[in-house]
C-alpha cells in the first residue's frame, strides 16, 4: 500500500552536556575520558614547504607527535625588532600528548629556523574518544 513511510531511526544529535544537566547527574566529558586533557594541539609555523616537510617527519620519526597536518601556505603580519613585517608561511598543527610536550618543544627549537619559532599549545578539551586514544597510543614515552 502506498503512504508516507515511517522515517527510519535518524542520526541523533548528541549534545555535550551543559552545566545544567551535569547538576541533573549526567557525566561530564572529562570524567568519562579521563585522557581527554592530556592531548595537545601544537601550532608552529615555518619558512617554506620543505622544511615544514622536514620538521613533520622528524616529529613523527621521534615519536613527539602522532599526526602533523602541514597547512597551504599564508601570510603572516607582526612586528619584530619594531619593524612591521609580512611573510609567507607554512603553519603546521600538531597533536600530541602532556607527557610528549617537553620532547616536541626541544625537537622543534633544535629543528625551527627562526630566531624565536612560534610554539603555541592548545589543550583538547573534547574530541572523538577513540581519535584520542589513538593519539596517545601512538606517543610512547622514549629516554631521552
Amino acid at each position: 500500500m502506498g503512504g508516507i513511510p515511517a522515517p527510519a531511526a535518524r542520526a541523533q544529535r548528541v549534545m555535550p552536556p551543559t552545566p545544567q544537566s551535569r547538576m541533573r547527574g549526567h557525566v561530564g566529558l572529562n570524567q568519562r575520558f579521563p585522557n581527554m586533557n592530556d592531548i595537545l594541539l601544537v601550532m608552529t609555523s615555518l619558512p617554506d614547504a620543505a622544511s615544514a616537510q622536514k620538521l613533520a617527519q622528524l616529529l613523527i620519526e621521534q615519536r613527539a607527535a602522532a599526526c602533523v597536518n602541514q597547512l597551504a601556505p599564508c601570510a603572516s603580519t607582526y612586528r619584530w625588532k619594531d619593524n612591521i613585517e609580512t611573510a609567507s608561511e607554512v603553519p603546521l598543527v600538531i597533536k600530541t600528548t602532556q607527557a610528549a610536550y617537553q620532547r616536541l618543544e626541544k625537537l622543534i627549537r633544535e629543528a625551527h629556523p627562526y630566531e624565536l619559532p612560534e610554539i603555541i599549545a592548545v589543550p583538547v578539551t573534547a574530541g572523538l574518544p577513540a581519535y584520542l586514544d589513538w593519539v596517545s597510543g601512538e606517543l610512547t614515552i622514549l629516554k631521552e
